[in-house]
């Protein structure tokens, strides 16, 4: 009788753990799940890191009190509003060094921001410096810096070479704009953006980008579906199989 009792605590040991795991795993799945519904910006591009090309470009126009540097990343019906946090902060940092580093902070929030809403990506902050970028955005970069895609090699499907070179010498042949000729810039920022949404694998085709005075003109989510789809059949698959424990748990 003794033996008997202890077999079915431990039957119902094994089922309890069982359940206990898979709520665990539940719980994670739909974690998992909200934290991609909450951030529709999963993406490894760098125009939201404090040393990215947004708020280097915002850091020169300081220097050079020059508001025209940073225009460009914004759309025609936004310069206003980057004019007027331009002004603003250039007169509260002259008061003291922490107005300084608040005024020059929303600014580059601002601009980060309203380029975001451009892209129909939502803003969560700046990224610090040591944020982990994507190597094929580094390389990229890298490509525009030397003239030519050798840093992409190996990075980009063959099949994809001929569409990433037509985009590439399309940025290169925009790249020495005068930075007072804000719709040159703004076309050049449109083929940028292209250029990197391409080598990071989108190809959502030649649509306009919306940086220009047609606003949201083509414009894509950086936000790749793959993880959706993961997360969707994660989740699904975890409350199928909790749903069989706990109904043979019952039984």
């Amino acid at each position: 009788m003794r033996t008997n009792e202890l077999e079915v605590a431990a039957d119902n040991l094994k089922d309890n753990q069982k359940k206990v795991s898979t709520l665990r795993l539940g719980l994670l799945s739909l974690c998992t799940f909200i934290m991609l519904i909450l951030s529709p910006n999963v993406t490894f591009a760098h125009c939201d890191q404090m040393n990215g090309p947004l708020v280097s470009d915002a850091k020169k126009a300081i220097e050079q009190n020059n508001v025209n540097i940073v225009l460009k990343w914004v759309q025609a019906a936004h310069e206003t509003e980057i004019k007027e946090a331009f002004n603003q902060m250039m007169k509260v940092r002259e008061l003291s060094p922490d107005a300084k580093a608040l005024s020059e902070k929303y600014f580059f929030e601002t601009l980060v921001r309203i380029h975001r809403a451009g892209e129909g990506v939502a803003f969560t902050g700046i990224k610090p410096e040591d944020t982990p970028i994507d190597e094929k955005v580094m390389a990229a970069d890298k490509s525009i810096e030397l003239g030519n895609l050798s840093p992409l090699e190996g990075l980009v499907a063959k099949k994809d070479l001929p569409e990433l070179t037509e985009r590439f010498n399309k940025v290169m042949s925009l790249k020495n704009f005068d930075i007072n000729n804000v719709e040159a810039g703004r076309a050049y920022i449109e083929a940028y953006v292209l250029f990197f949404k391409f080598a990071e694998g989108e190809t959502e085709g030649h649509a306009d980008y919306g940086h220009g005075s047609d606003a949201n003109v083509g414009v894509t989510s950086h936000t790749p579906p793959i993880p959706w789809i993961l997360s969707g059949l994660f989740l699904i698959t975890t409350v199928l199989f909790g749903a069989l424990y706990f109904n043979k748990g019952k039984q």
